[in-house]
């Protein structure tokens, strides 16, 4: 087996573990190109669509949930040719939904007609949406611009409203007939300062008979990936007040997430980080892999892209928890921090290879924790990797110390979104006359709900709010 010459290679000390991203120079190109050459989403959509996802996982699912998500926003590679919508989206005409009732300015959507042929480069998609407690229906118009995003989910473009000149992202995706849209379900219940607003939705039809959920989400011009791949192209790392901002509303977005809705969000990325270039505030994307867990159901474990996949997903557990999204977390702030991947894993096992070069090889308690029914423990032993060797030297060592927290292989070790907001690595943030580089202003970091700190000790929402907006 591959994975275990590779693991009996390294313990033998025959493979150096000096570039913990890979075994060589030439594999960081290579991850580099593949990266720069995919769409946003790709990583994992040719993997979901060979697995057969569970009946138990299928339900209220769509095709276009299930076999790959993309980040809503502007995450084309350079030199793409996505400036013309896809022909498969003209001639399409709009179908009646009847929509969930308990979001009161979601409840009543009722769309109505598309003008033109359909939503190609310069027509117009014309919708009504019902007004609430007995006012008159609105209706909105949206031009289309251009696709921001496409793969096997659906297609995302950019679109304009007419009326009050707004830009927006309509992301396209199949609807199963059989099921209800998780996505939307799930959509139609965020309300967060870090999570990216649903606007409304209206499904469509095409000459094929074929239904399609359009979703109208608020526009955000860049993600994480994209401000990321900026400074390693200037071969500089990311100012670390970027990877306090981002990183902390990263977690505040999950904490949201996990502990007042109790959902998983389950592909943490660059890619579905969106940031707002003036303000740098962060919303999380891209819901078609999410879903509420529920103890005892199982889940697929072949979900999430492959560089941010948590260990007990490739050890195959099915019955995992919100600290998945936590892993992907710690591998997105280990990546800012190092302006590459930490764990570019070529293959789902290849991945498992990585992080085992980093963390060392799982003990038998590790192993259970991650997956209760694994039974093979034939693994060489490999030492793990200094942390703050694989940092350079003038990294915070706050910075060190939080991204070992959250990159640990028992999930109930890894430290909660709430805990990691009160990471000392934050204080920065917190301070009285912390500000943007520029001078402008924080965007919203500590106006927390009472939701959201909900069961949170007293000690740790004292670190939580800055002593100088305590009332």
């Amino acid at each position: 087996m591959n994975v275990m010459r590779r693991l009996k290679s390294i313990a033998s000390g025959r493979s150096s573990v000096s570039d913990p991203g890979g075994d060589s120079s030439i594999k960081r190109v290579k991850v580099e190109q593949e990266v720069d050459q995919r769409v946003v989403g790709e990583t994992q959509m040719e993997e979901r669509c060979t697995t057969t996802v569970p009946k138990e996982d299928m339900a209220s699912t769509s095709k276009g949930t299930t076999t790959g998500s993309t980040s809503t926003m502007d995450t084309r590679p350079e030199n793409s040719e996505f400036d013309e919508l896809p022909k498969e989206m003209h001639e399409m005409k709009i179908k009646d939904e009847k929509a969930d009732s308990h979001e009161d300015n979601l409840k009543d959507m009722e769309p109505a007609v598309v003008s033109g042929n359909g939503t190609e480069t310069g027509q117009i998609i014309v919708t009504t949406v019902s007004g609430r407690n007995g006012q008159q229906k609105q209706t909105l118009s949206y031009m289309a611009e251009r696709v921001v995003g496409t793969g096997s989910f659906g297609t995302v473009f950019q679109a304009k409203c007419l009326e009050t000149g707004e830009s927006v992202a309509i992301k396209k995706v199949l609807q199963d007939r059989r099921y209800k849209n998780r996505e939307l379900q799930i959509m139609r219940t965020l309300d967060h300062p870090n999570v990216v607003k649903l606007r409304h939705c209206f499904y469509s039809t095409t000459e094929k008979n074929e239904v399609y959920l359009n979703l109208v989400l608020e526009y955000v011009s860049e993600t994480v990936y994209r401000v990321s791949r900026h400074y390693s192209r200037m071969n500089q790392h990311m100012p670390i007040i970027y990877v306090q901002l981002y990183t902390y509303q990263i977690c505040r977005a999950l904490n949201y997430m996990h502990g007042v809705l109790g959902v998983c969000h389950r592909d943490i990325k660059p890619q579905n980080l969106l940031v707002n270039p003036h303000t740098h505030q962060l919303k999380l994307c891209d819901f078609g892999s999410a879903k509420m867990l529920v103890p005892g159901e199982p889940n697929i474990s072949y979900i999430c892209s492959r560089y941010y996949r948590a260990p007990e997903l490739i050890f195959g557990a099915t019955e995992y928890t919100t600290a998945i999204d936590m892993w992907s977390a710690g591998c997105v702030m280990a990546e800012l921090l190092l302006g590459q991947p930490l764990f570019p894993g070529e293959s789902g096992v290849d991945q498992l290879v990585e992080i085992i070069k980093i963390l060392g090889t799982p003990t038998r308690e590790e192993i259970r924790c991650m997956n209760p029914n694994y039974t093979e423990f034939k693994f060489p032993q490999i030492k793990a990797h200094p942390w703050h060797k694989i940092f350079h030297k003038r990294m915070p060592p706050e910075a060190v110390d939080l991204v070992s927290r959250l990159l640990q292989y028992s999930p109930t070790l890894r430290c909660t979104a709430l805990e990691a907001c009160a990471h000392p690595f934050f204080d920065a943030l917190r301070e009285a006359n912390a500000c943007l580089p520029n001078g402008r202003p924080l965007p919203p970091l500590f106006n927390f709900t009472a939701q959201e700190l909900s069961g949170a000790p007293a000690d740790l929402r004292k670190r939580l709010i800055p002593e100088h907006l305590r009332k």
